[in-house]
């Protein structure tokens, strides 16, 4: 017991420290390329920040732990609406940009109805059992593919930057006062490498831990997924999300959180199950109609309450709902 949970320590840790020298390293390298810094940023940091999502979710799919995939997936994603929003706008109240009310976060809404629609597979084909098929997740890729079509696509609009009260985006600007020195490219290079492999061994040490830590409490793989390692696996989208709230920033949250939460579904979803199929296990539709109210709430919030801002009072909501969940899931135990 003791050791799994110095392994799930550890590998948190070298999850982290992947992940943040991967973004430095990709990021450098693409600058040093001429790709804009908003597409590094809705690429390369989007991809940085899920990628432990990625290592977790695809070790545990080879290793057998499918509901600890799916968990984490599941579990993250709500994690990343209604605690990082709701702590975020408590911080500070979040303008949301017009274009993404109407086109990001319903996507984010979707992806949410996918899971939820997978997550009952085995009752609408009459099979029996929910789970997320090759073929599924050959689909989910083709649809990331697309998603990362358009957002190539948008971000060379000129008014993609701009914040919901026709102001320049502070992030832009507060990116252009704070620029460092890039890189050289060994060590853009290396940084990548080390990243890579820090994550992979991380996310690898990470799911025994977890595992283990389930087996000895008795606790089902997918609770461990959607509470431990989901919190766990997203702490660099919370951590991103409150340092720009502090920074007067809080609008780069969003796009964070609906980055993160397309790519765990579409690309982590489907790269995990084109490997494995992953059963859902006793990962249910409580969990899944969770995401699809949590989405739902972001919208909300966003759109008809106050116009495109996300209150202090709504943020304080969400995260109380997230305390909520997670007290329910305890509950069940």
């Amino acid at each position: 017991m003791i050791m799994d949970i110095v392994w799930l320590v550890v590998g948190l840790v070298l999850i982290l420290v992947g992940a943040n020298a991967l973004t430095d390293g990709a990021s450098a390298i693409a600058k040093r390329m001429g790709i804009s810094e908003l597409v590094v940023g809705l690429t390369v940091v989007a991809f940085g920040t899920s990628a432990p999502e990625l290592a977790i979710s695809v070790l545990a799919a080879i290793n057998g732990s499918a509901p600890l995939a799916v968990g984490n997936v599941v579990g993250s994603n709500i994690f990343n609406i209604l605690l990082i929003i709701g702590v975020t706008a408590a911080v500070r109240p979040i303008v949301v940009q017009r274009s993404v009310m109407s086109l990001e976060i319903p996507m984010v809404i979707l992806s949410s109805a996918i899971l939820l629609v997978l997550g009952n597979s085995g009752w609408i084909d009459g099979k029996g059992v929910n789970e997320v098929s090759r073929v599924s997740g050959i689909f989910l890729l083709i649809l990331f593919l697309l998603f990362m079509r358009y957002t190539f696509a948008t971000a060379k609009q000129p008014d993609i930057t701009s914040c919901g009260n026709g102001q320049a985006s502070s992030a832009e600007s507060g990116n252009k006062d704070a620029v460092k020195p890039i890189m050289p490219v060994w060590k853009s290079v290396l940084f990548v490498i080390v990243g890579l492999a820090a994550l992979v061994w991380g996310g690898d040490k990470f799911v025994d831990g977890a595992s283990g830590i389930a087996s000895h409490l008795g606790v089902s793989e997918a609770v461990i997924g959607l509470t431990i390692v989901a919190a766990g696996t997203s702490l660099p989208e919370l951590a991103t999300s409150i340092v720009a709230a502090v920074k007067g920033q809080p609008g780069l949250a969003i796009g964070n959180v609906i980055g993160s939460n397309i790519f765990n579904v579409l690309m982590v979803l489907g790269v995990s199950a084109t490997i494995s199929p992953l059963p859902f296990g006793s990962i249910g539709n409580f969990d899944l109609l969770t995401l699809i109210v949590a989405s739902f709430m972001f919208y909300l919030f966003g759109w008809l309450f106050k116009e495109r801002t996300i209150t202090r009072a709504e943020g304080i909501v969400m995260a109380l709902t997230y305390v909520a969940y997670v007290g329910i899931l305890l509950y069940r135990l």
